[in-house]
């Protein structure tokens, strides 16, 4: 008993420290950030039911494991706003549209936009948004008609706010051909930088483990490394993009300043947890993640259409320099797509 107890708890402790941000990059580690929260909540549990026929020590022990699991190992963020000025609500939102059947799954999707409102909202899989034609997306274009409009694949960028400059990057991986979108937005007389970005999903890795064992982890090792390429060739562009003189600014961690003058937010279904070095990448450049800075709850946005029918994977993502301000973040509903949106209140001028 005392032995299995002592198992789990190691087990779990040794977890907690290999997920934590920048410890490891490792293929192996990065495939158990998509391990379903449950299976760490119950080997948990057994650990503390089983410590019951123990002494305090174990007991004890077996409580704090739980904790850890519930708190830094599931991502719970518990945080008041931010001070600043000049709000600005921002909003991402992978709508799957080539999933859409029928008027009622794109009103789900409008509505979704229509209650949080956003003044900048970017979507992703939204290539089946015909914003030309009437069709059974009316709704969504609808929705959309009194904003300014980019669209370019998968993606559309529709701001209350002045667009100019759009037009896609690169982020090709092996050859094959994959793009962001980038905008400038003018908000109060001021230029901010916007990025919205559909990394490539790890769901053929993550199949090929499930169905094939042992025999799948070269499909994931390599799903994961194109992953990280395209973290890395986004951050490239960012860097070395040109923007309007000014001085460069220090990132606060890592070996690349981000030397620009204009905010940025980088918005998307980035689809790797913010512990990830795929996320890791953008974050050490000198961006934050708003939901870590504002957010309350696990803020959890992909996992409630497979089979667990619950969310448990924060994927999609607000990033921002660090001179804005972050009054509040949190995610939508779950009715109009396989991902929840997520929703980020800032300040342009951070306290």
């Amino acid at each position: 008993m005392r032995g299995l107890v002592a198992l789990l708890l190691g087990l779990l402790a040794a977890s907690s420290v290999v997920l934590a941000p920048g410890v490891s990059q490792a293929w192996s580690v990065e495939l158990l950030r998509y391990l379903p929260y449950p299976a760490w909540i119950g080997a948990g549990l057994l650990a503390l039911v089983l410590s019951l026929r123990l002494n305090w020590l174990w007991r004890t022990a077996s409580a704090a494991a739980l904790l850890l699991v519930a708190w830094p190992l599931m991502g719970l963020q518990l945080h008041g706003g931010e001070a600043g000025s000049g709000r600005l609500r921002v909003m991402t939102y992978n709508i799957k549209s080539y999933h859409a059947s029928g008027a009622g799954a794109f009103a789900r999707i409008a509505w979704e936009v229509v209650q949080h409102d956003p003044d900048i909202l970017v979507m992703q899989d939204a290539g089946m948004v015909d914003l030309d034609q009437r069709s059974e997306n009316e709704s969504v274009r609808t929705m959309l008609r009194d904003r300014k409009l980019y669209d370019f694949g998968q993606y559309i960028v529709a701001s209350r706010l002045p667009l100019q400059g759009c037009k896609p990057g690169d982020i090709s991986y092996r050859g094959e051909p994959h793009t962001y979108v980038r905008c400038t937005v003018l908000v109060r007389g001021r230029e901010i930088d916007l990025i919205t970005a559909h990394l490539l999903s790890p769901r053929e890795g993550l199949n090929a483990t499930r169905h094939d064992k042992l025999e799948g982890l070269d499909d994931w090792r390599q799903n994961y490394a194109d992953r990280l390429s395209q973290a890395r060739k986004l951050v490239q562009d960012i860097v070395t993009t040109p923007t309007p003189a000014a001085a460069p600014t220090a990132a606060s961690k890592g070996e690349t300043a981000l030397a620009r003058p204009r905010p940025l937010i980088v918005a998307g279904d980035l689809n790797a947890p913010e512990s990830s070095p795929v996320i890791q990448a953008l974050l050490d450049v000198g961006l934050r993640d708003a939901y870590s800075a504002a957010g309350n709850g696990y803020g959890y946005t992909h996992g409630h259409s497979l089979r667990l029918g619950f969310s448990f994977l924060r994927i999609d993502h607000i990033l921002v320099s660090e001179g804005f301000g972050v009054a509040d973040s949190f995610v939508g509903g779950k009715e109009g797509s396989e991902h929840r949106p997520v929703i980020a209140d800032l300040w342009l001028d951070r306290s």
